[in-house]
């Protein structure tokens, strides 16, 4: 494998683009140091939330208000996006069938706001309970990491909504290629925070 063939971890476009696969290197690598950045803040919400998870402050706790079969769901909704959203990098790399790139991507749109459909049902509800981010240290370290995620998935949302139109109006050029291997880095990054936040609050909590 050459130098050329490993300038980024990501989908590798040597083999049907070499020209985009050329320059989706640099642009690539500064899409990584964002990200960088980003998990920076995801862990400092983890470390704000391990410190403040037992300062219930006589509220209610984990146990009491989490729903694991809700954030069980939440999880496979995400998963299953990310795998649809690789069908369509994949179907965007190849380009024998241009118009699979237009069926996953809504797909992974519905999936996602799905996710984001339920994330927000469970917060309706741990509100209506009194579960509010100011009734203790820890409702506010939950609802600071939980929702920072979800605003993220939001933003993603509208991204791939984004690429859709791109697409429609200007094709897979090389420019639309290189923002969708950004949006599927940022997309898969999510999922990861998400099994993260799956294992260690949800699963966790309920076993405290």
């Amino acid at each position: 494998m050459s130098a050329n063939e490993v300038l980024h971890a990501g989908l590798n476009l040597g083999a049907t683009d070499p020209k985009t696969h050329a320059e989706a290197g640099s642009a690539i690598f500064g899409f990584w140091v964002f990200l960088m950045t980003d998990a920076v803040l995801f862990a400092l919400l983890f470390a704000n939330y391990g410190v403040l998870l037992s300062g219930t402050a006589g509220g209610p706790g984990p146990a009491a208000e989490f729903k694991l079969s809700s954030a069980f769901i939440e999880t496979l909704l995400l998963l299953t996006s990310s795998f649809t959203f690789g069908l369509a990098s994949l179907a965007m790399k190849h380009g024998s069938q241009p118009r699979l790139l237009q069926v996953w991507l809504p797909t992974t749109l519905l999936l996602g706001a799905g996710f984001l459909g339920m994330e927000l049902h469970d917060f309706a509800t741990m509100l209506s309970d009194g579960a509010t981010p100011s009734r203790s240290g820890f409702l506010s370290a939950f609802f600071a990491l939980v929702s920072t995620h979800g605003l993220h998935v939001f933003a993603g949302c509208v991204w791939i909504i984004v690429m859709m139109v791109q697409i429609a109006v200007f094709g897979t050029d090389a420019r639309v290629k290189i923002n969708v291997l950004r949006l599927g880095l940022f997309w898969h990054f999510l999922d990861i925070i998400w099994v993260a936040i799956f294992s260690v609050v949800y699963l966790q909590g309920l076993i405290r």
